[in-house]
């Protein structure tokens, strides 16, 4: 059984203080990395335009291309060194949907679940989640990207703002569990029909709203290296353990400890190889 991991790869420029640096980025990228170490039965598509972002990922030959004319940019700018939890954000807005026939003849055969992770709301329409919903597994998605819209050009690029819209409460009706952080909970309220929600809040730890709400706290790290991509392997982690052992708080403290772990490194999280 395959655990299917969509969502688009990027190029992200970095920079933290004074010091840039060019990256390869997106959610399912920095998850494969938790995936082939901890449910290494997965499968990871991605759309894109530039198909030599692939080379980055664990494993190549997991990893299918939904070729698209454009690849999501990304600046992530952490202003205050001392201070990782503070970011802003710029983005090109790739209009670059993931659609039902795109997905129709590379799915595998036997499917364990779905991990969506948009990146703006372009990329998986109202009509390819219902498509993922026919298949009756479990969907765990990421919901930052349906909030995010452009609001001031700067160059090329665009600032983020994050809105609610009606049609996200029809799209995430049926879903599993849903990843979104403080910010993000505040802006969609509780008027949703999802079994679980996964809100975390950086430094601060996070919480899951269940039948019950429970808090975890976060891992102390050694050192915070690098934050980017840490709530991609929050989720991630998340992820393999409710799978295997289906406890919301035994799966929140561990994907609070995978996180720090790739906090403490540049990078995606390190797996052993």
């Amino acid at each position: 059984m395959t655990l299917v991991v969509i969502g688009p790869v990027t190029h992200d420029l970095v920079v933290i203080g004074e010091e840039e640096s060019h990256k390869i980025g997106g959610a399912t990228y920095f998850q494969s990395f938790v995936f082939e170490e901890f449910h290494n039965d997965y499968l990871a598509i991605v759309n894109c335009s530039d198909e030599k972002l692939v080379e980055g990922f664990p494993s190549s030959d997991k990893v299918r291309v939904i070729k698209k004319d454009d690849t999501h940019f990304f600046i992530n700018n952490y202003p205050f060194e001392d201070d990782r939890d503070t970011r802003e954000q710029f983005s090109n807005f790739a209009n670059i949907p993931i659609l039902v026939s795109d997905l129709e003849d590379i799915l595998p055969r036997e499917i364990e679940g779905f991990v969506l992770n948009p990146l703006n709301r372009y990329d998986f329409p109202a009509e390819t989640v219902e498509y993922l919903k026919s298949f009756d597994v479990p969907i765990f998605a990421s919901i930052q990207g349906f909030l995010r819209l452009p609001d001031v050009q700067v160059n090329e690029n665009y600032t983020i703002k994050l809105s609610n819209f009606e049609e996200l409460s029809g799209i995430l009706s049926g879903v599993d569990v849903i990843f979104l952080d403080e910010a993000e909970k505040n802006i969609i309220g509780n008027d949703y029909d999802v079994d679980e929600m996964v809100i975390t809040n950086g430094s601060h730890g996070s919480r899951v709203i269940s039948d019950s709400e429970i808090k975890i706290d976060a891992e102390e790290c050694v050192k915070v290296v690098d934050t980017t991509g840490c709530g991609d392997t929050y989720m991630a982690a998340y992820v393999t353990q409710k799978l295997l052992l289906k406890s919301c708080e035994i799966a929140g403290r561990f994907a609070s400890k995978i996180a720090s772990k790739k906090i403490e490194n540049f990078g995606p999280y390190c797996f052993k190889k």
